[in-house]
């Protein structure tokens, strides 16, 4: 069987494993090929009660294994996905890489200070509309990474500008994907 990284966002699933955050050439989760395991671990993570826009899931199942990749601010939400995926019909393993990011006032100040940047920019504010906004925004000791997918390489760029306008940060990583689809 290929090898599937999915991305959990929105409305996004990635073949080379990717959720908000799968690496994958696709975001239709009705994508030929796609397993029923795909489409169900997709659909659990996405599902995640406290799941949001400070937290990155991804995944890659290989056969009946499924690895779990990402970053979360709540230990809860490391532990709901695992114990999600485990129950999940013909999952017979799951290997978690999914970390827990430190707590941190400091880093909670960015969080949402890029949020307001990003989301508040009229030309980004659509993809706030969604359930689980698609632009992920990972806080780790003062560095951003965001993750997910975006329409156009010009919406990837105004969110990177408007992540690095914020003060008091120390880098911005932008690892936003654009969707083929649009």
């Amino acid at each position: 069987m290929n090898k599937k990284f999915a991305s959990v966002a929105a409305t996004v699933i990635f073949a080379t494993v990717s959720l908000p955050g799968f690496a994958a050439d696709s975001h239709d989760s009705a994508k030929q090929g796609q397993s029923r395991i795909e489409r169900e671990v997709r659909h659990e993570l996405l599902t995640l009660g406290p799941y949001g826009v400070f937290d990155n899931l991804s995944y890659r199942v290989e056969g009946t294994k499924v690895t779990l990749f990402g970053a979360v601010t709540q230990p809860v939400i490391k532990l709901d996905a695992v114990t999600a995926v485990k129950g999940v019909e013909g999952v017979t393993s799951v290997n978690d890489q999914i970390e827990v990011l430190p707590v941190s006032s400091m880093d909670d100040q960015i969080r949402r200070a890029v949020y307001r940047a990003i989301y508040g920019d009229a030309g980004l504010s659509r993809y706030s509309f969604q359930a689980i906004p698609s632009i992920h925004i990972i806080v780790k000791n003062g560095n951003v990474t965001l993750e997910g997918v975006v329409a156009n390489k010009g919406d990837s760029d105004l969110a990177n500008l408007r992540a690095n306008s914020v003060g008091g940060l120390f880098s911005v990583t932008n690892n936003l994907r654009v969707d083929a689809g649009h």
